[in-house]
């Protein structure tokens, strides 16, 4: 999974030099947002970026249709709403608390002179919008060119290199993800992924236990089976989240 390195956890704030650290909480605010509250909005001005500091969100887009498309969530030590802060144009996607969060919020000015300051967070902020770009680059690969059982596979690998924990044998994924969410993630629809992880279960590629997803195999993805494509009607015995 090493040709993965784009969507491994990307902590803002750890390692950071403690003088860098301080500063950036002395410049910004922090706040609470509760579960299913939106942090902003798209079409919301972008005067802020924000390091998440606890809790779990999502960023999104809206289909003309009104369905989401997950770009990916947010954890702890995270640095989110950047992309349209240099140009100082509106927002063009949605920032959604998963769980009650707290967050830091950093004006637009203060943040600018703030990496003029340290320029070996800028590099960081560089390298982290360069993981962003290529992840979204890989999902729409993905899109294109894989059908739904090829991407809900790719999908839970890419959870493997972000949030498994292997223990030598299988990997247990340490998120908690709804069919749907999984489904928004790879432009698919709920009862489509629910079929398709049944039949991953049946042939003993994951199991699942307390709504955790354990991948059996290290090497699961190369050897998948061409019949783990979902079955015409199949809605498995699972539970609707992980």
């Amino acid at each position: 999974m090493d040709e993965l390195w784009f969507v491994r956890p990307y902590d803002f704030l750890a390692e950071m030099p403690k003088a860098a650290k301080e500063e950036l909480f002395s410049i910004g605010a922090t706040f609470n947002v509760k579960k299913d509250q939106l942090i902003f909005n798209a079409g919301a001005a972008s005067d802020c970026v924000y390091v998440l500091l606890s809790g779990r969100t999502k960023i999104y887009e809206l289909t003309p249709e009104g369905k989401e498309v997950i770009l990916w969530f947010c954890f702890p030590g995270e640095l989110f709403g950047i992309a349209e802060i240099m140009r100082e144009t509106r927002r063009v996607v949605h920032a959604h608390a998963c769980t009650n969060v707290r967050v830091l919020r950093i004006k637009r000015d203060l943040f600018t002179k703030y990496l003029m300051a340290y320029p070996e967070i800028s590099f960081r902020v560089i390298e982290l919008l360069a993981c962003r770009l290529r992840e979204l680059g890989d999902v729409m690969t993905n899109l294109v060119a894989d059908d739904v059982a090829s991407r809900v596979a790719k999908l839970l690998t890419r959870l493997c290199v972000r949030h498994g924990k292997d223990n030598g044998r299988e990997y247990k994924l340490d998120i908690c993800l709804t069919h749907q969410e999984m489904a928004d993630m790879i432009g698919a629809t709920r009862q489509t992924v629910t079929s398709v992880l049944s039949n991953l279960k049946r042939q003993g590629f994951l199991r699942i236990e307390n709504k955790t997803i354990y991948i059996q195999n290290n090497k699961w993805v190369s050897s998948l089976p061409v019949d783990s494509k979902p079955e015409s009607g199949e809605q498995g015995g699972m539970n609707e989240s992980c």
